[in-house]
């Protein structure tokens, strides 16, 4: 490492650096005494006929006359001042002198005219005389000088630090000013001793961090790996959904590499000058290929990384599709591009260009998932660290209470917590206050203040009663773990399930949901006469792209058949993919798949009536109830026989 000079050796002459910024504002100080330096009224212009009948009349004290300018100025007499304040604005006299000027034309003859009129006054009235040419020498050198002077601090503030980013980018310091680094990286080379992220502060991200510390590793060494004919990959991409912690990752990274370690965002490319992107990309590779071995990041790269030709509204020469050309130059070209580990993170890999995930280019697609249970804990365990917890404090129930939470929703969750916490004025965190933040982040704030009617009440009671009943009695459903009709964020009344976390769903299991989703509404038509309300949206939405997605996705039609009509691009296609005819089938089937959903529905409720009555009645009570409540009034969940139960129950009832 090369040591920093000394500046405080005595025999060194000192350098004195001047502040551009104080020569500015002494610049603004100057300007402002200039307009501001004259108090009160300016003079006021009257004519030569007036100026001699106050000669005249022996008010004028003195006049100062420029020959070249054909321009006087008038100071009246000290006691004559009242006399004219009605000729100034708002009655006030200047408190300096002149008072008056006039203007004459090149035929005046200021001296015969002066003596002229003193001749007629009395010696101690005569008015004292002053004439002179004006050289204009200040007025001609400012008119040179100040031009020049903004010319050069413009210039000055344009260009400042050009010096200290010839050998680097635009990210260096004073660089951003400078129009001739438009076209230089901004990318950012990592301070390592500011980067303190390490891989034990990760938790969980089991399969990614395997993955990222295998790179690091064969950075640090490399034999181990050349001694076998191996090659360390090119590129690695991050896909996951958001806040899985692919940024975290690679700050782990940029802390545990020995390497030099650039990252940017995929954003920071685009600009709306032509081949700037481009230029910034050939400007970050040639950067990172002297320092190489080194690791270069890209956050969100499908801000550069779209998929060429289906951008719409650009043309096939835009841009952006220009810039990733040219990332696809730099990262497998002819060039030469040794010792460049490229890394990128991105939550959209569906709409990424081909040509740009190939092997060669990013070589492995690192899966970054939601955490699992064994996971999450180990995610709360980092995030509890600074939080004061109860004694009777249960991570393993916390932990369990939030499947589909990602790391940053889970640290959402602990600080909601604390504050919560905070707001009720207690000396510790429990396990209520946890409860209460997942609420508060699933659902939005409590609103305290909506009224609801008794009649609004009672069948946003019924509803989430039939919801929890469906949920409660049918086997593919996700547990019940509370059901509320507190108004949360746009919703009346929330029912929540814990996901079992299963990786694959049945048949059953996914028409199992839609008997969830559905029974809020049938069960409001069964106690309200048949008429529906509006508080079915969401649950008429998930069900509608849970049915449409088992015909046209899944294949678990008859009629339609083994067909997946998905597209993984995610595209903006004009037309089907599928002819009217099939349209229409895929249509008539989701249909027929709803009924059938429906009716099985509301033959449940039918059957379990007087308990979901009962349920809704501890509702409008308690206004939340758990899992216990409902174990209470229907027994235990329906789980792996539940079916069997359900059809013994409903043989009884037919006998």
């Amino acid at each position: 490492m090369p040591q920093k000079p000394n500046n405080n050796d005595p025999r060194k002459p000192k350098i004195i650096r001047i502040n551009l910024s104080w020569l500015y504002i002494l610049l603004l100080i100057a300007i402002g005494y200039m307009l501001f330096s004259q108090s009160g009224p300016s003079p006021q212009k009257i004519e030569w006929a007036q100026v001699r009948q106050m000669m005249l009349d022996g008010d004028i004290k003195e006049i100062h006359f420029v020959r070249n300018d054909f321009k006087g100025t008038v100071t009246v007499q000290p006691d004559k001042l009242g006399k004219y304040a009605g000729m100034f604005s708002n009655g006030k006299v200047p408190s300096r002198s002149p008072h008056f000027f006039f203007l004459t034309s090149t035929r005046f003859d200021p001296e015969t005219e002066f003596d002229a009129i003193n001749e007629q006054l009395p010696a101690e009235s005569q008015v004292k005389i002053i004439m002179e040419n004006d050289a204009r020498i200040w007025a001609n050198v400012l008119e040179w000088v100040v031009p020049l002077l903004l010319l050069f601090v413009l210039w000055g503030w344009m260009f400042r630090g050009m010096g200290r980013n010839m050998g680097g980018g635009a990210g260096g310091p004073g660089g951003g000013m400078n129009p001739f680094n438009v076209g230089k990286s901004t990318g950012k080379l990592a301070d390592k001793d500011k980067v303190n992220v390490t891989f034990k502060d990760v938790a969980g991200l089991y399969g990614a961090k395997e993955e990222v510390m295998e790179i690091v590793d064969f950075l640090k060494n490399p034999k181990k790996y050349t001694a076998l004919g191996g090659k360390i990959p090119k590129g690695a991409l991050l896909v996951g959904p958001p806040g899985t912690g692919k940024t975290l990752l690679a700050k782990a990274v940029a802390g545990e590499a020995d390497v030099p370690f650039f990252s940017i965002s995929g954003s920071d490319f685009v600009e709306m000058f032509v081949g700037v992107g481009a230029s910034r990309v050939r400007d970050l590779f040639a950067q990172a290929k002297e320092k190489a071995p080194c690791i270069v990041f890209i956050d969100e790269i499908d801000a550069v990384g779209r998929a060429r030709g289906k951008n719409v509204g650009f043309s096939s020469n835009d841009e952006r599709e220009n810039t990733l050309n040219q990332l696809l130059t730099e990262m497998d070209g002819f060039g030469s591009n040794s010792g460049v580990i490229v890394l990128a993170a991105t939550n959209r890999a569906d709409i990424l260009d081909k040509a740009l995930m190939r092997a060669g280019r990013f070589d492995r697609q690192i899966q970054v998932t939601l955490p699992d249970l064994n996971e999450r804990k180990e995610i709360f365990q980092v995030h509890l660290k600074p939080l004061k917890l109860a004694p009777d404090f249960d991570l393993e129930l916390i932990a369990k209470n939030t499947p589909g939470f990602s790391g940053a929703d889970i640290a959402n969750v602990c600080n909601e917590a604390a504050l919560t916490a905070a707001r009720r004025g207690k000396a510790d965190i429990n396990n209520q206050d946890f409860s209460d933040a997942v609420d508060r982040v699933v659902g939005g704030i409590e609103r305290k203040k909506t009224i609801m009617s008794p009649e609004e009440k009672r069948l946003t009671a019924v509803h989430e009663a039939g919801h929890a009943v469906a949920g409660w009695l049918l086997p593919g459903c996700d547990p019940v773990l509370k059901v509320s009709i507190i108004p949360r964020g746009q919703a009346l009344g929330i029912t929540w399930m814990l996901p079992d976390e299963k990786v694959t769903l049945s048949k059953s299991d996914m028409m199992d949901n839609m008997c969830s989703l559905v029974a809020g509404r049938v069960a409001e038509e069964m106690v309200n006469d048949g008429v529906p309300c509006t508080g079915a949206l969401s649950d008429f939405e998930r069900m509608t792209k849970i049915a449409y997605a088992m015909v046209s996705y899944y294949g678990m039609s008859k009629k339609v058949g083994n067909i997946s009509f998905y597209d993984p691009q995610g595209g903006y296609e004009f037309t089907k993919p599928y002819s009217e005819k099939t349209a229409e089938l895929i249509d008539a089937e989701v249909k027929v798949l709803v009924d059938e959903i429906t009716a099985k529905t509301r033959k449940i409720l039918t059957d379990n009536w007087a308990g979901l009555t009962q349920l809704a009645e501890q509702l409008i009570d308690k206004e939340v109830i758990m899992a216990d409540d409902i174990e209470k009034i229907f027994g235990p969940k329906a789980g792996k026989h539940g079916e069997d139960r359900l059809k013994k129950e409903e043989e009884v009832k037919d006998e």
